[in-house]
């Protein structure tokens, strides 16, 4: 039988602000009530996804991170930072998160060192192969640590907040991956920007709505995702540090909204 493989699937916008670590979150919760074993990689110092999925940072027990698995570089590195994710259910039995804290920037002074932007995929190396997807949380830029990302990942995805930075760094993430030096630097050839999804949109806003349509023209029809509008639940599901199912019948909506996020993931991603 031919090895099983993990889909890795990097989640970056050069704009911060744009919902990333909400899309990895709760996708990562819709893959999982499909049926989906999950990885969640935070490979950003701010560490967002990592709280939100109930994995911060805490002085008193401390975690393995990202930063030690990158640091390390060595395969198989990353096995020994997995953990379960801090929700409850089918959630702890389905996701696993390698969790982040501040200290990850420090992993960005070695941007020069020879082979660095390889460390990532090294250490995850025989680790997700038994996972139907890792997702990456990248931090919003273009510098080592997305490189790490993308050096790692067999696709990226932009989050677009349907306003002009956002579309603006959305086009500067795809243009990146898309560029053959880039790729080649990284030792991920292979490497392919597969969608452009809107997120946190607002159908109040003429500006969202006009800035939706120019989508496609900018992006490709195809590579243009169904959007995630912008709610209070997805927040305050973020700040307690619950997945939404946890805030019952009001989350349907989104919860719907993620599911056929899942479900196209499933679908394209094969």
């Amino acid at each position: 039988m031919p090895q099983r493989r993990s889909k890795r699937v990097a989640a970056g916008n050069n704009k911060g602000g744009v919902g990333k670590s909400g899309w990895v979150a709760n996708v990562a919760a819709a893959l999982a009530e499909e049926g989906c074993r999950v990885l969640v990689v935070d490979v950003d110092p701010q560490a967002n996804v990592s709280r939100r999925m109930g994995r911060p940072y805490r002085k008193e027990k401390p975690l393995v991170t990202t930063a030690e698995v990158i640091k390390s570089g060595e395969v198989g590195a990353a096995a020994d930072a997995i953990v379960p994710c801090g929700w409850d259910g089918i959630y702890a039995q389905r996701i696993d998160i390698i969790p982040s804290r501040f200290d990850l920037e420090n992993r960005i002074s070695e941007a020069a060192v020879i082979g660095s932007r390889g460390r990532l995929a090294r250490a995850l190396q025989g680790v997700d192969d038994d996972y139907d997807f890792t997702l990456f949380d990248c931090q919003p830029s273009l510098g080592h640590l997305t490189q790490l990302a993308l050096a790692a990942a067999r696709w990226g995805v932009a989050l677009v907040e349907p306003e002009y930075d956002g579309v603006d760094g959305a086009v500067r993430f795809r243009d990146f991956i898309a560029s053959e030096i880039n790729r080649t630097e990284m030792g991920n050839p292979d490497l392919a920007f597969a969608a452009a999804i809107p997120s946190m949109v607002d159908g109040r806003l003429a500006g969202h709505a006009h800035h939706l349509k120019t989508l496609p023209g900018i992006f490709g029809e195809d590579r243009v995702w169904e959007p995630i509008p912008r709610r209070s639940i997805v927040k305050d599901a973020a700040d307690e540090a619950l997945p939404l199912a946890d805030l019952g019948s009001r989350s349907n909506e989104m919860r719907d909204v993620y599911k056929i996020a899942a479900q196209r993931m499933i679908k394209e991603f094969a």
